[in-house]
């Protein structure tokens, strides 16, 4: 609990990986500013997600960017690509899926980075994990330990005030369950929470994209009740 007053940047997507890792910030007494993207993708319902979740901790500061990632396409969060579904638990992960976003976490961290400099802060929350996950490159502790040696390196917090940035990854070696049961013992309102890639017009989470499948699973073995409203459930 040593950061009391301190500023902290936390990426907040309206997920529950980044909205747990908020109360994990808040717990510790960070002062919070959240960071959320409109990014191009199709789950934009996520940002209506992400703002009920900033209010319910009080943040410093929200702050949304645009950017036009589906521009670039390449993802089937951003390009004409489907999202699969139904796809059995134990493949999910085993590839890097078409869900993923071409460099994405390195976009967010570097906008995180340029805002955390201007706060004068060097302290850095992202919701990433390796465990239960859909496998994406930009989630691994690697290359986090290679984010914050080029935040060193390209930074004058890092080069002329000798100030190290920390990215903050909490939930990095934690199972969706462990993740839940933490969040939920932070007093974490998982209702506000979205996860999925592809949800109906109406606000459904179609229960059974990677993301969907991942959170049922996350709160059934963590014996806590999902407060999702599913379009449908895929039986594992």
């Amino acid at each position: 609990m040593g950061a009391k007053g301190r500023s902290a940047v936390v990426l907040l997507s309206g997920g529950l990986d980044s909205a747990t890792a908020l109360a994990i910030a808040d717990h510790q007494g960070y002062q919070c500013h959240t960071l959320s993207f409109r990014y191009g993708q199709r789950h934009k319902i996520e940002l209506e997600a992400a703002k009920k979740i900033a209010q319910s901790y009080h943040v410093k500061k929200r702050l949304v960017m645009d950017l036009d990632l589906d521009l670039i396409g390449g993802s089937a969060l951003t390009d004409r690509i489907p999202v699969p579904k139904g796809q059995p638990l134990e493949i999910i992960g085993a590839h890097i899926p078409v869900t993923y976003v071409p460099a994405r976490n390195t976009i967010f961290l570097s906008i995180a980075l340029a805002w955390a400099e201007s706060l004068g802060s060097t302290d850095i929350f992202i919701g990433v994990n390796a465990l239960d996950y859909s496998g994406y490159p930009d989630c691994r502790p690697e290359y986090i330990q290679a984010f914050e040696s080029m935040a060193a390196l390209g930074t004058k917090t890092g080069t002329e005030d000798h100030r190290p940035v920390k990215i903050h990854t909490p939930l990095i070696e934690m199972t969706k369950a462990e993740i839940i049961r933490t969040g939920t013992d932070l007093g974490v309102d998982y209702s506000l929470t979205h996860s999925c890639y592809d949800p109906m017009p109406s606000g459904l989470a179609c229960g059974e994209c990677e993301s969907c499948r991942l959170r049922q699973r996350g709160f059934e073995r963590a014996g806590v009740p999902d407060p999702t409203r599913y379009a449908a459930r895929t039986s594992p």
